[in-house]
């Protein structure tokens, strides 16, 4: 079996997945590069219009209005998912009767499909007839029953909180990887030393797990990014796309309103600005490590 392991096996053993990824990844990133100066609408021929897309979108006060609600999402979930996925993991890292029970409830709503969980939350969160209203006002708490989907002010916070539920497990099990890689001759030494629970916390857990937190928050960003399900079955961008996201108002743009151009001038710059922030988080935590 020597020649498995020969550098002639290994480029062929990777060239199909990496003609799968060039085909299904990397061409479609600069066919939609191409289109996104252009004035296709998706018949006819396709006319260059050079950065027209890009500009436009500066004036689109529903693109703009798509941007601030994601990054009022990635915000939000920045804030909850990883301190509530972090927590997640200190717990499921204890032993207790019923950790596995936890684990699987924690991490189930992850292999969920987002429509479905959309469906679920939607009928939860209607400011109508939800759970979450009807029971405010069953019990006398009318003034908490507020729009949180559909509208133009909460549905951003909602959306983040569905997302947060959605991930919770996945990010968890991350954390809960790296606290199980840190040595247990560290606690013990801890121990000796006479460190309290707050100070092995802050002192050994959270430095020795600084790369989980760059990938779980790159993940975050990136994920944050590509939130559609959620916002097609709860608010459907409404009203009046008062609560589109990028990735849907970029759907709405390409497939309803037919400006295929615009929509994958739209489309690059999700992906550019998912890089930028992923990218930034990376080099800002990688130079404060050095320093």
């Amino acid at each position: 079996m020597y020649w498995l392991s020969t550098k002639k096996a290994k480029i062929i053993m990777l060239l199909p997945t990496l003609m799968i990824y060039a085909v299904f990844i990397i061409v479609p990133v600069f066919i939609a590069c191409y289109y996104s100066f252009t004035d296709y609408s998706g018949l006819g021929k396709a006319s260059f219009v050079g950065i027209k897309n890009y500009v436009a979108m500066f004036h689109d006060k529903l693109f703009l209005i798509a941007l601030k609600n994601t990054f009022l999402v990635l915000l939000f979930s920045v804030i909850f998912l990883i301190v509530g996925s972090f927590m997640a993991a200190l717990l499921m890292n204890k032993n207790f009767h019923g950790n596995a029970f936890f684990k699987m409830v924690i991490f189930a709503p992850y292999v969920i499909a987002p429509i479905i969980i959309g469906i679920i939350w939607g009928y939860i969160l209607n400011p109508n007839y939800g759970l979450v209203n009807s029971v405010l006002r069953k019990i006398g708490l009318d003034m908490l029953a507020i729009e949180w989907i559909g509208g133009t002010k909460w549905s951003p916070l909602s959306l983040a909180i569905v997302f947060t539920w959605q991930v919770l497990g996945f990010h968890g099990t991350i954390f809960l990887s790296g606290i199980k890689a840190i040595p247990g001759d560290i606690y013990e030494a801890c121990d000796i030393d006479g460190a309290n629970l707050l100070q092995r916390l802050f002192y050994v857990t959270i430095p020795m797990l600084k790369e989980t937190f760059i990938i779980n928050i790159v993940l975050v960003v990136t994920g944050v990014f590509k939130i559609y399900e959620l916002v097609y079955q709860m608010t459907g961008g409404g009203p009046t796309h008062q609560s589109e996201l990028l990735t849907s108002y970029m759907y709405f743009t390409v497939f309803t309103s037919r400006r295929y151009g615009y929509g994958m001038a739209i489309a690059v710059a999700i992906l550019l600005l998912s890089i930028l922030g992923s990218f930034s988080y990376i080099k800002i935590t990688t130079r404060k490590q050095r320093s």
